[in-house]
């Protein structure tokens, strides 16, 4: 087996490759002076069964050519098997068409995704609204794994989470505050109300207020992009009289001054995984992948 990593998922790919006992390599990814993206697999990898890593966050659009580039040269080149961990696929949350002419870009990336021949896709907690199971958009191709209990793992190993309730900040988070409910011995978990004003802006308000009042909190979700939403959910929260806080997240994307956002919020702590890098990724996503490529846990 063969691990190689993509320009952002060398820290997951070389660390997956090491709890393998696999060989690693970094696929070469350089930019033409117009843009273009030159992509080189430095790897004899003809009848080999590959893993290829990357994470699709940041630079979503050239991370994506590099991607399907690599993929299908994979396939040119003779690979056996080819084994896809992206650990964050971007343009999953336009999956509805909410105005005349949109593009459904979920739909679409799920479609050349598809096209490739993948023999495996493995991703973290997609972020899909109005599909209850990835499956339904990328095939039975994808493994749709969660960091979530991992990240629940991180903060009852680092805290006394006393009297705590389990808050998703809108109703698609329940299930990751069901998950880290479980995952915390059965504590409480609850959601909130959330309304989108614009792509930035959104108002918060408790679904069951008596459930969190005055109580701690672990605020739970699948991404932080600007932090609007984690910002008016704490807000609200303590408006109720809670206390201490906890934020946990999947993927910490932190655009538009999100971290500042989140370091004035006096937090008792703030946990992402590395799906994608950040200074909050603290909760490591290669042993997981490693449980699922080896048979040892199912997903979710």
């Amino acid at each position: 087996m063969i691990v190689l990593g993509g320009s952002a998922g060398s820290h997951i790919g070389y660390e997956l490759s090491e709890i393998l006992g696999a060989g690693y390599q970094d696929v070469e990814v350089r930019e033409f002076p117009d843009g273009e993206l030159y992509v080189r697999i430095p790897a004899d990898v003809g009848g080999a069964d590959i893993v290829y890593v990357n994470s699709l966050a940041g630079r979503p659009n050239d991370l994506l050519v590099e991607t399907v580039l690599t993929l299908k040269t994979l396939e040119d080149l003779g690979a056996r098997t080819v084994y896809s961990v992206l650990a964050y696929i971007p343009y999953a949350r336009q999956d509805s068409r909410f105005n005349p002419g949109e593009a459904v870009s979920a739909l679409v990336v799920s479609e050349l995704l598809k096209s490739l021949r993948v023999d495996r896709i493995y991703t973290f907690d997609l972020h899909l609204h109005r599909f209850r199971d990835p499956r339904e958009l990328f095939g039975d191709v994808l493994v749709n794994l969660t960091a979530v209990r991992d990240l629940a793992r991180y903060l009852r190993r680092y805290h006394e989470l006393r009297d705590c309730v389990v808050v998703g900040p809108d109703e698609e988070s329940e299930q990751w505050a069901r998950t880290a409910s479980e995952e915390l011995g059965g504590v409480p978990y609850t959601t909130m109300e959330k309304r989108r004003i614009s792509s930035t802006d959104v108002v918060v308000e408790p679904r069951d207020p008596d459930l969190v009042r005055e109580r701690c909190a672990v605020v739970v979700d699948d991404i932080i992009s600007t932090g609007s939403t984690i910002v008016e959910t704490v807000r609200a929260l303590r408006k109720l009289g809670v206390g201490d806080t906890y934020v946990a997240a999947t993927h910490a994307i932190l655009a538009l001054g999100a971290y500042s956002k989140l370091a004035k919020l006096g937090l008792r702590d703030v946990v992402a995984s590395d799906t994608v890098l950040s200074p909050i990724s603290r909760v490591h996503v290669a042993p997981i992948v490693a449980r699922h490529i080896l048979g040892l846990e199912a997903p979710g």
